[in-house]
């Protein structure tokens, strides 16, 4: 049977929702203490929800830096949802309702090529799929074992 994703309207207070999510992908999110940084985030930020039959499959939240700029603060989907096209789901809903707030730039951070990963050499591809270009890399941002990868994307008005 074919998934039914709905995407949920914006707000925060989601913590209940995104920490499963988490929970389910520690290759990407094995570090408790950034975890819990994470999860607590989603009750603060606003956070987009993709679920299906009332479960969330996957979030995304966003960081506002500036009027004209944002950042994917997290994102995640459940392992049971990957390959469906949830994540595309998130990065849509976010570019399009941040760009009716007047952003132009939004940006996420990851780990470098720096670091051998396969699961973040999927990330880095999901991102570039999604139109994200590398901008620069800060070796130590996070530490020096997780370089940081900045990469960044024009929304259209």
């Amino acid at each position: 049977m074919t998934p039914n994703y709905e995407i949920e309207p914006i707000r925060t207070g989601c913590s209940q929702a995104a920490e499963p999510i988490l929970r389910s992908v520690p290759e990407w999110f094995g570090i408790e203490s950034a975890t819990q940084k994470y999860i607590k985030a989603a009750d603060t930020m606003p956070t987009i929800l993709v679920s299906n039959g009332g479960t969330a499959a996957g979030f995304l939240t966003i960081e506002r830096h500036f009027p004209e700029s944002a950042e994917i603060h997290c994102i995640a989907v459940h392992r049971d949802h990957h390959g469906r096209g949830v994540g595309r789901l998130l990065v849509e809903a976010a570019e399009t309702h941040l760009a009716l707030e007047g952003v132009r730039f939004l940006q996420v951070k990851t780990i470098s090529p720096g670091r051998e990963d396969p699961n973040y050499a999927r990330t880095r591809g999901f991102y570039t799929a999604m139109g994200f270009q590398p901008v620069e890399v800060f070796p130590e941002l996070w530490d020096p074992e997780n370089p940081c990868l900045q990469m960044m994307k024009t929304l259209d008005p």
